[in-house]
């Protein structure tokens, strides 16, 4: 390991790029080392291994945080949100479970990320209640296969969360946004649906995304 990469900060500062391929160049944990690693950290507080576990999957946080880029919000914060998630997650994994790391570790990512953009996207913030942000998000989910909203849908979602019809539209365009899609298809469905940022701010508990083939470039469900 070379001194850069142990100097790797969790949080992106200075040129993003940089970081991305500092990221990307740590090397990854074979099963057996993983594992190794974790049983230090669960069983005997090792913090040199709860490091390197982290460095060890700070791509796929990058790779994660990159399905929110249709918010217009710094892809270095949404970075920082996801390896904070990361931590979280090094922090309360079982190695006795039976599943790698990067499998439990998305959800925990997923949801700083998603908390952060509840916070500071400004078109979802005018939602202030989790009622408010639900109901649009459910029925946006409602409606992803069949389009756009209709004007009455429109008017409706901006009565029930106080803001105006351009705003809604405005919140629709961007939520559709797909600027680079995470892979979430089952082994067993060859057919990849693209989704778009919303899909990761859908309120629910079940059919969280996996993560566990991301190293040969695949994923699949994981029901939490």
């Amino acid at each position: 390991m070379t001194d850069k990469m142990q100097s790797l900060a969790l949080a992106p500062v200075g040129n993003l790029d940089s970081y991305i391929r500092a990221a990307n160049a740590w090397p990854m944990l074979s099963a057996d080392e993983e594992r190794a690693l974790a049983e230090k950290l669960h069983y005997h507080g090792d913090l040199e291994a709860a490091k390197t576990l982290i460095l060890s999957h700070l791509r796929f946080v990058v790779h994660i945080a990159r399905n929110y880029a249709g918010y217009g919000l710094p892809q270095a914060d949404l970075i920082q949100e996801g390896n904070i998630g990361l931590m979280k997650a090094v922090r309360r994994f079982n190695p006795e479970v039976g599943v790698r790391l990067v499998s439990f570790a998305v959800h925990w990512i997923k949801a700083e990320i998603h908390e952060y953009v509840l916070r500071n996207w400004r078109i979802v913030k005018v939602a202030t209640t989790k009622a408010q942000r639900k109901l649009f998000f459910n029925l946006r989910k409602t409606k992803q296969r069949l389009g756009w909203f209709n004007q009455d849908e429109v008017e409706m979602v901006a009565r029930e969360l106080g803001v105006t019809s351009k705003d809604v539209r405005e919140m629709e365009s961007r939520m559709a946004a797909q600027d680079m899609t995470f892979d979430l298809s089952s082994d067993d469905d060859s057919d990849s649906q693209p989704m778009a940022p919303v899909l990761y701010l859908q309120d629910k508990s079940s059919n969280l995304p996996t993560a566990s083939k991301m190293i040969t470039g695949k994923s699949r469900r994981q029901t939490v």
